[in-house]
């Protein structure tokens, strides 16, 4: 008898579990972590939930938050330099301050996280170090971020549940962590939902962007001629991003294309102010090699954080594409979907077939 294949479920799929209070599993890119997570909307969790993720998870139970809400909890990062490879805001972890016991039984893990996520609650109910894990998810979703915790996130709120999540990697019997293949597996045991956040990037980018076009003109240069300039604005924290087009995009053809962060006060100083350049490839540069190509679009994105603060960390990483979903929405609504992409960068872009997106080729800068 022919084994029967688990397919991917639908988003409003997976709406309709966190919204009747059933536990899934999200998948992310597999040039990510490849790795798939249970979650439950932390809103409904229980401690029969908890012991089912410790015991068929084995991963690390953590409780994924809004920036608004860590902050109402004051929790500090765990690590303000932040090393790690994804980017991943841990905090410290947390316990409830009162109704447990050792804090780390099922009842005490699940009554730390009612806590947690009580809007009648606030920091003086919590306490720390403890073994709950909050992951603070970047404002926007997954289309600021491809991760677990803003997938979590996205998935509560469009079930209209309290934006928070309880979330468990998921490892194999021998220890290793399961894959697509093990994930299919493990939820067709389980009779669990199973779900791409690449299909979470997808489905919001058609119905619910955070980007949108508020304004458009013409640019003329005495040293790469004419170009469409457009104005971007996002709209969960009102930052202005713009792009910068030569002639017409289509979608069936390939699109030269840049993307750069910006740092207004650096930039102004040609990354002096930081010891050295770290913006290195000009916007004027850029805007050059676009006009030899005749065609092409510059997206150019505001830093969301200074390059001051942020200085120790990018040195240790290297430069990350950190608001790839500002960006690639831009692409996406100018026409681009085949990119030769600018850029001195060996690092893979996480998270653009969501967007429809696909580099075709990179070229230095």
């Amino acid at each position: 008898m022919k084994e029967v294949v688990l397919e991917l479920s639908s988003i409003e799929e997976i709406v309709e579990c966190a919204r009747n209070g059933k536990t899934f599993v999200l998948v992310d890119d597999e040039n990510r972590e490849n790795e798939g997570d249970l979650i439950f909307p932390a809103q409904l969790v229980t401690p029969d939930i908890i012991n089912f993720m410790a015991k068929y998870g084995r991963g690390l139970i953590c409780l994924a938050l809004t920036e608004k809400r860590s902050k109402v909890l004051e929790l500090k990062r765990m690590d303000r330099r932040n090393a790690s490879k994804f980017d991943t805001a841990f905090t410290v972890s947390i316990e409830a301050k009162e109704g447990v016991t050792t804090g780390i039984s099922a009842a005490d893990r699940s009554k730390t996280i009612q806590t947690a996520i009580d809007n009648t609650k606030g920091k003086d109910d919590i306490t720390t170090p403890g073994h709950i894990f909050p992951l603070v998810a970047r404002n926007g979703g997954v289309l600021s971020r491809a991760g677990h915790t803003e997938a979590a996130i996205d998935i509560a709120r469009l079930a209209g549940l309290n934006p928070s999540a309880v979330i468990c990697e998921i490892m194999n019997d021998d220890g290793s962590m399961a894959r697509l293949d093990d994930l299919k597996k493990f939820c067709k045991h389980h009779n669990l939902k199973l779900a791409s956040i690449e299909d979470l990037i997808r489905w919001r980018v058609h119905k619910d962007p955070i980007v949108k076009k508020v304004f458009s003109d013409k640019l003329s240069t005495d040293f790469a001629g004419d170009f469409d300039f457009f104005c971007y604005l996002n709209e969960i924290d009102k930052t202005e991003h713009f792009a910068i087009v030569k002639g017409k995009i289509t979608e069936s053809e390939n699109t030269l294309v840049r993307v750069q962060k910006v740092n207004y006060v650096n930039d102004l100083f040609d990354g002096q102010l930081v010891g050295k350049k770290v913006n290195s490839c000009s916007i004027k540069k850029a805007m050059i090699e676009i006009n030899n190509n005749k065609k092409g679009v510059l997206v150019i994105i505001k830093d969301y954080k200074s390059q001051f603060s942020s200085k120790l960390q990018d040195e240790k990483k290297g430069s990350e594409f950190r608001e790839y979903g500002v960006g690639a929405q831009i692409l996406r609504d100018l026409g681009v979907r085949k990119m030769l992409l600018l850029t001195n960068s060996n690092q893979e872009i996480i998270g653009l077939e969501g967007f429809d997106l696909k580099v075709i080729e990179k070229k230095s800068i």
